[in-house]
């Protein structure tokens, strides 16, 4: 299966390494990401509804995985955000929807975006697309004894009106996830709150606070590491807390599907 691949700016960058981790899996899993032709910022850092220009980018994605009759794929939660909010405005919102097609097509040579192309985020895919099932007959390194607690954060899960992915409050599929792994997911009360990323800039006691507020609950619920959907949720993790690792998703997927080592060698 071919999807088209929105890999964001911080997976160009400082993460790198997740960027491999989450390519590497999908091809065991039968999935190729294929990157998006010149893809720019998804315009995360402007959340204005008013801002058309601002959505062009994700716009253009949306309609480049159109084009193709593919869905589109992303690792990063914020970019995922994103993407599924403006596809939800195209979808719902028409005097936003033929703003941003009168943006596109009086400047490419194309037709307007239509809103149809199913937008999922990687953790997404591999429930609903791979299936977890699958996961766990691909994995030859079982993460056997380990207690994890997964980290949701703000961005994978809200809007639940846009994001639909799963109870914004219960969710499961993180969970269910690491039980595919082969490890014991830690439940903790803070997993769905914010760790204070947005802030860290303006406020970075304030951030460090709530990164620290996030750990310490999963530790006393007896987790052994955290793991996270959103780089930029490891980043301020990682800077503000030194309690317990924090890793990424797709880096616990290689170490169960035993390709890690290669990965880190890529």
């Amino acid at each position: 299966m071919k999807v088209s691949y929105f890999p964001g700016c911080t997976l160009k960058n400082k993460a790198k390494d997740l960027d491999v981790y989450a390519r590497k899996c999908a091809e065991i899993l039968g999935v190729t990401l294929e990157e998006i032709e010149n893809w720019q910022c998804c315009g995360g850092v402007f959340t204005s509804k008013d801002e058309v220009a601002t959505k062009l980018s994700s716009l253009r994605a949306l309609r480049y995985a159109q084009d193709r009759s593919q869905p589109l794929v992303s690792v990063c939660s914020a970019c995922h955000n994103v993407l599924k909010q403006t596809n939800y405005l195209m979808q719902n919102d028409q005097a936003f929807a033929n703003k941003a097609n009168l943006y596109m097509t009086s400047n490419e040579s194309c037709d307007p975006y239509d809103g149809t192309t199913a937008v999922y985020h990687y953790l997404e895919l591999l429930r609903d697309v791979v299936g977890f099932d699958k996961i766990a007959e691909k994995v030859t390194n079982p993460l056997t004894g380990r207690k994890i607690a997964p980290y949701y954060g703000c961005l994978l899960l809200r809007p639940n009106s846009v994001m639909q992915m799963d109870d914004p409050e219960n969710p499961t599929i993180f969970e269910d996830f690491i039980r595919a792994l082969g490890a014991e997911p830690v439940v903790y009360s803070m997993r769905n709150e914010c760790c204070g990323g947005y802030v860290t800039m303006e406020d970075p006691d304030f951030s460090k606070s709530k990164s620290n507020a996030v750990v310490n609950n999963a530790v006393s619920f007896g987790a052994e590491c955290v793991v996270t959907a959103c780089p930029l949720c490891k980043y301020n993790l990682d800077k503000n807390t030194h309690t317990i690792p924090v890793v990424y998703f797709t880096e616990l997927l290689a170490e169960a599907l035993g390709i890690k080592e290669d990965c880190d060698n890529a």
